[in-house]
């Protein structure tokens, strides 16, 4: 397993991969729409009149947007309003758990918090215990030598 500045190192190269995907898929598969330049500022009665004409009816819109859809090549065509909002959801929902990735890994990492001192006090606590546990290692294979000899004494005394 990497040490916690590379799994850090790679958590971010992770992120940085599924934001420009995220991107991508955002900008390739949005439902594009023509900008309309805004209202002059006219009188009310105007403005009424100038809503409607810039209204179209639903159907109408609905045509132009199937015809849209057709005009686009199959891998950038857009998804329907709730497929892309699922989509979107997904990719936010990803983001966020990488993120809490890279901040788990970064409360691990030794800080301010851990000085130097603490470290390397931590490092000869840690050697002792080695010393000891390679001492039981030491004894316990002594103990199997004397077992192996005892067992291989009554093997070799059957035979006879």
């Amino acid at each position: 397993m990497a040490d916690r500045l590379t799994q850090l190192q790679d958590c971010y190269d992770q992120l940085a991969t599924q934001f420009y995907s995220s991107i991508r898929y955002i900008s390739a598969h949005h439902s594009s729409a023509p900008l309309l330049a805004p209202p002059l500022p006219t009188t009310h009665n105007n403005q009424n009149n100038s809503a409607s004409n810039h209204q179209s009816p639903p159907s109408q819109q609905q045509e132009q947007s199937d015809a849209d859809a057709a005009s686009y090549p199959p891998e950038q065509r857009p998804d329907s309003p709730a497929v892309f909002a699922a989509a979107q959801r997904e990719l936010a929902q990803d983001l966020l758990i990488k993120t809490k990735q890279i901040e788990y890994i970064i409360s691990v990492l030794p800080g301010v918090e851990n000085s130097q001192e603490k470290q390397e006090g931590r490092i000869k606590e840690l050697e002792i215990e080695l010393q000891g546990a390679l001492e039981e290692r030491k004894k316990a294979e002594q103990q199997r030598q004397i077992w192996l000899a005892k067992v291989e004494g009554i093997i070799g005394g059957v035979r006879r």
